[in-house]
């Protein structure tokens, strides 16, 4: 009896509450492009072969279809054109504050002139040294011994 193990202790990450939040995340109700492809996939497998789809009505669903691909890539392509390398090369030569934490855990204001920008998983950093500061973690630019300008 001395070695019994309680089997009703249950870790605090790994409550019942916890486990019904974690599950009842909203689900993604917006139709992409694969959403519109297999419905009309569908379509097609269930079509009355004694009364087939119009040619004009295949070419007006498969145009609706480039169409909702076309706006998924652009929206693709202006969530590129916010990390535009171009413009985040303008800091290269500037001073740029950022914070960081000690080894005691304090947040430290630190700084240094951007030597570079590279781009990694879709993310942009500043090389300051051999430090890499994400571009969002910067709260001031400034030129060499300028005025500062806060982001």
């Amino acid at each position: 009896m001395a070695d019994r193990v309680s089997t009703s202790n249950v870790w605090p990450n790994y409550s019942a509450s916890n486990v019904q939040t974690a599950t009842n995340k909203p689900a993604d109700t917006s139709m992409g492009k694969d959403d519109f492809l297999k419905i009309l996939v569908t379509q097609l497998q269930n079509q009355d072969p004694m009364q087939p789809m119009e040619d004009k009505d295949f070419i007006a669903q498969m145009a609706q279809f480039t169409s909702v691909e076309q706006l998924t890539n652009m929206a693709d392509q202006l969530a590129a054109l916010r990390q535009n390398l171009g413009m985040a090369s303008t800091m290269i030569g500037k001073t740029v504050q950022w914070y960081d934490y000690s080894d005691t855990g304090e947040m430290q204001q630190q700084s240094g002139i951007v030597d570079a920008i590279t781009i990694r998983d879709k993310v942009q950093y500043a090389q300051v040294g051999s430090q890499e500061i994400s571009l969002d973690d910067i709260v001031s630019i400034a030129d060499q011994g300028g005025e500062t300008a806060n982001g």
